[in-house]
């Protein structure tokens, strides 16, 4: 008797217990987000009328409301499909940036910088115009209005400035340093140009000069200074931020970047002590809600509802948020192979580790992670009818004709901290012809990135004072 059918009917058997056994949730079949027909002048409008998420004067914090760049022109014209397409481009690109930051921290750490060396060298969103949100703050006294990216994983803050020897296209005028009267140029050799990476100075010694270069061979050149930035009417005064004269290769649109990384010239490590240093986001599925995303700063940016992990430290580079994560359960089922060892951030080389990123919209989990995780969701899901792959989507179905389907549960397992996923927040849509993917991914890089798209719905806490995020479902309500 032929063995073949006796493996094979075993084998279905042994799938339809295991399946069975397994936790699901429903998933409402949606089509990729249409973008939202405004322009940079109908967001301008909006500036200061009053956040949906009022804050205690006694809390000293203020909100802000956050637009992602697939919502305004020039996405008038794009269709979902290749505004998804453009996303996912960015991604790879941010991706490959923020490993290589991080590879070249571990590689060169120890190694002494040559005297002509000048660089900040910050890997941002803004890389080929993938900045993916970013809100409207004022500079300068009185303030003037404009765009910046907000990006955890950079930290110097900067805005293009006049005179512009070479400046790309923005909405709003260029700033004006002449302008404000609380302009400061930063005096060479004083703590703060210390602080940058690799500093410059005028020719004559006098001024302090900046660098930040990016992944994709961008940059911004200028003046290092000291100025007031005004959030919704609340003024933050003498923050250290560079003023471009000299900006090549970035984001159209915006003005420049708000840095909300971990290090020491990033926003909140500068200004913290003004509002707790706490802040928090809450990113919405653009296919499910008509709510802004937001950003708050201060006590009350601490959902009372959170679950935290603490922070971990990366001798080698402090941008990084990283965090600890101890495995992944599918189904409710803690998925054999993904252990802490893998995720583990080496203490001597700052080499591995997981970070939690803004910027980035897929998940990527080291490659060994990421498989054992992919075939444990595909036993799960075998009873949905599978697709062909889709970019860098290797787990995809055909869910057409379909508007609700049950999908197994994903549990992120941090230390201290169990995060279970939406399910929209992991199978998503990549065309409107009912064509969903595991939105997960491997890589080769030892760094593992938790992205936007998981980071869905949830308030995600930078709680700095307590050295911890926070994670809080159904946050952006």
């Amino acid at each position: 008797m032929d063995p073949k059918p006796i493996s094979i009917f075993l084998s279905l058997v042994l799938l339809s217990t295991f399946s069975s056994a397994l936790q699901y949730q429903t998933l409402v079949i949606t089509s990729l987000p249409k973008p939202k027909t405004r322009s940079w002048d109908t967001l301008q409008e909006s500036e200061f009328l009053p956040h949906s998420q009022t804050l205690l004067d006694s809390d000293n914090g203020f909100a802000l409301d956050l637009h992602h760049v697939d919502n305004v022109s020039p996405a008038f014209n794009s269709t979902p499909e290749s505004l998804f397409k453009l996303r996912l481009k960015r991604d790879a690109v941010r991706v490959q940036a923020l490993s290589t930051l991080a590879t070249t921290a571990a590689n060169s750490a120890g190694k002494p910088k040559g005297a002509s060396d000048f660089s900040s060298t910050v890997i941002s969103g803004l890389a080929q115009g993938s900045g993916e949100y970013f809100t409207r703050i004022g500079v300068g006294t009185p303030p003037k209005y404009a765009f910046m990216v907000l990006d955890t994983g950079s930290d110097v803050v900067w805005i293009q400035c006049s005179p512009c020897r070479k400046c790309y296209s923005q909405s709003d005028p260029v700033f004006d340093p002449k302008k404000s009267s609380t302009f400061l140029g930063v005096p060479c050799g004083s703590l703060l140009c210390r602080l940058l990476d690799s500093p410059g100075c005028t020719s004559d010694r006098k001024k302090c000069l900046y660098e930040v270069s990016y992944g994709d061979g961008s940059f911004t050149v200028g003046e290092f200074s000291t100025e007031t930035l005004t959030f919704r009417g609340r003024k933050v005064d003498k923050v250290a931020i560079g003023c471009g004269h000299d900006d090549e290769g970035l984001f159209v649109g915006a003005a420049g970047l708000l840095g909300l990384g971990r290090g020491k010239l990033s926003f909140p490590t500068q200004s913290g002590s003004q509002f707790g240093s706490k802040f928090s986001y809450c990113l919405v599925d653009r296919s499910a809600s008509s709510k802004p995303s937001s950003i708050m700063f201060g006590q009350s940016a601490v959902s009372r509802n959170a679950v935290f992990t603490p922070l971990l430290a990366n001798p080698k580079l402090d941008t990084f948020y990283y965090v600890g994560l101890n495995g992944i359960s599918v189904g409710g089922t803690r998925v054999p192979g993904i252990t802490p060892s893998v995720f583990n951030l080496e203490s001597s080389t700052g080499d591995g580790g997981v970070i939690v990123d803004s910027g980035t919209s897929v998940t990527r989990l080291t490659q060994t992670a990421y498989v054992a995780l992919r075939n444990a969701f595909r036993v799960g899901a075998s009873n949905l009818k599978r697709a062909p792959d889709f970019s860098l989507f290797d787990t995809c179905f055909d869910l057409s004709g379909k508007t609700v389907v049950k999908v197994p549960t994903v549990v992120l397992h941090f230390s201290s901290a169990e995060v279970s996923l939406p399910a929209s927040n992991y199978l998503i849509p990549v065309n409107s012809d009912g064509r969903f993917c595991f939105a997960f991914a491997g890589t080769t890089s030892g760094l593992s990135i938790i992205g936007n798209i998981q980071q869905q719905s949830f308030r995600v806490v930078f709680d700095l004072a307590n050295n911890r995020v926070g994670f809080a479902p159904r946050g952006c309500d």
